[in-house]
Formats: structure tokens, C-alpha cells, sequence
């Protein structure tokens, strides 16, 4: 709570900012429904599976994709921010633990996104006439909250880099581009080549998107979306552990280097 509550004032200090990002929002809504136009009444194969609606398709894409920017971005610029206020080491030599240290830093930024997403879906529901009737919302949750371990984890890893390297960047941004490349953020992945697709389905923003998709537009059972559900799930046992492991492992050889105040 006082992560959140530290982070919440830092940012209601930032009023036009906040107003800013709502507006950023509904003219990124905007632009996707007036693109969609151009599809006109015409039945698109690709868009079958998500019930052939382009609007629909690139809404799900743009609202949940923020969770894996939040995720990569989050732990590494926390970081960051701690090194260089010089508030990083006070934190390492207190009682708290470093799991928590790193989920905390990240909560007020989580629940952000949240409301961004719901702002995405409210504004499709109701301005742009986005037909989610019948949506799973049960499978959508746990698809969710796979996805948000899943993408954290690689986020650690980001921060882990930082702690050591104090530079993450890079790696942030090679992953974040192919996701959006081959993820099947804002076109269906039916559209790239064979091979492309077998390996767009490395990427756990493939199972995610897709998944959420199934269960909102298409209101699929939970038994028929076990697949991406267990994909989601083996992603999040293997990257987990590896990426506290990770951190850890940054935490500790900084304090033997001496490093940790160092930006």
C-alpha cells in the first residue's frame, strides 16, 4: 500500500498529463474505427475465428497489448528511478524482500492499465458498437492474469539487466517490436507467412491475444481455450522463478561491485 500510495501522488501531481492520456486514448479508438471503415461490409477469412469484425479485432489488440508494455517497462524504470534518486540502496538494506520490492514497485502502474483497458472496452462498447454478448468472462480473467505473470516475468528480466548493466533498453525493445510484428496485435497472424506463424507462436502475446479474443468476441468455453490457457501457463512456471532468480542474482553482484548507487 505505501508503493501505491507513494506513486499515486507522484502522479495526480501531473493533472494535464492524466487528461492528456484520456484524450490519447478515445483518438487511438478513433483512428481504428475510421481504419475499419475502409473493410466496409466485406467478409475478410482471416477475421472469421474472431467473429470477422476488423474494429473488434484491433480493440481487443490495442487495450490488452498495454499490459505487456507496462510489464516490460515498469520494473526496469522503477529501477531506475530508484538509482538515480538514490533511494535504491535504502530500499536493498531494509526488511523487505526483493519479491516484494519488485511486485510493489509495479502495482500502481498495473492498476493504471487496467483502467486504460477499461476505458478501450467502454469506449467500444458503447460509442462504437463493439458486440461482446456472450463473452467468457471467467476464461477471460485467468487468460489475464496469466498473461500479466507472463509478461512481468520478462520484465524482471529487464530489470535484472539494469540493476547490472544500468542500461535494459535494448532488450525491451527487440522483444516489444517483434511481439507487435508477428503477436497479432493489430492484423491476424493467418496473414504471415507459414513459417512466421510457427514461430509467432514463441511469443506468449500470440496465445494471449488470441485467447482473449476467442473468449470476448466469441464467448469460447474455457475447455475449448485450454490450449492457449496451458501455453500462458507454462510460459508464466518457466519464466517466473527464472526471472526473480535473475533479479537476484543482479541484486547480489551489485552489492559485491558496489554498484547499486551507481547510474
Amino acid at each position: 500500500m505505501a508503493f501505491i500510495y507513494r506513486d499515486f501522488i507522484n502522479e495526480t501531481s501531473y493533472k494535464l498529463a492524466f487528461f492528456m492520456e484520456l484524450l490519447g486514448i478515445f483518438f487511438s479508438v478513433l483512428s481504428f474505427f475510421f481504419l475499419s471503415k475502409l473493410f466496409g461490409k466485406a467478409v475478410i477469412p482471416h477475421l472469421k475465428p474472431y467473429g470477422g469484425n476488423y474494429f473488434s479485432f484491433v480493440l481487443i489488440g490495442i487495450a490488452f497489448s498495454s499490459y505487456l508494455q507496462v510489464s516490460l517497462h515498469t520494473f526496469a524504470r522503477s529501477i531506475r528511478s530508484a538509482q538515480t534518486t538514490g533511494t535504491l540502496e535504502a530500499l536493498l538494506v531494509t526488511q523487505t524482500g526483493i519479491p516484494t520490492i519488485i511486485v510493489s514497485s509495479s502495482l500502481y502502474s498495473f492498476i493504471r492499465t487496467s483502467l486504460r483497458v477499461v476505458a478501450y472496452l467502454l469506449l467500444g462498447l458503447f460509442l462504437f458498437g463493439v458486440n461482446m454478448k456472450g463473452a467468457n468472462i471467467f476464461a477471460a480473467t485467468l487468460i489475464l492474469a496469466l498473461t500479466i505473470i507472463t509478461f512481468s516475468s520478462i520484465g524482471i528480466i529487464s530489470a535484472s539487466f539494469i540493476m547490472v548493466t544500468k542500461r535494459g533498453e535494448p532488450l525491451t525493445w527487440i522483444f516489444t517490436t517483434i511481439s507487435w510484428l508477428i503477436g497479432g496485435v493489430i492484423y491476424p497472424i493467418s496473414i504471415l507467412p507459414d513459417w512466421l506463424q510457427k514461430f509467432s507462436y514463441l511469443l506468449p502475446i500470440t496465445y494471449s491475444l488470441e485467447g482473449m479474443r476467442l473468449a470476448l468476441l466469441r464467448g469460447f468455453s474455457t475447455n475449448a481455450l485450454l490450449p492457449h490457457i496451458l501455453a500462458l501457463a507454462l510460459f508464466a512456471v518457466v519464466l517466473l522463478p527464472l526471472s526473480i532468480g535473475l533479479f537476484g542474482y543482479g541484486v547480489k553482484r551489485a552489492k559485491i561491485e558496489g554498484s547499486l548507487t551507481h547510474y
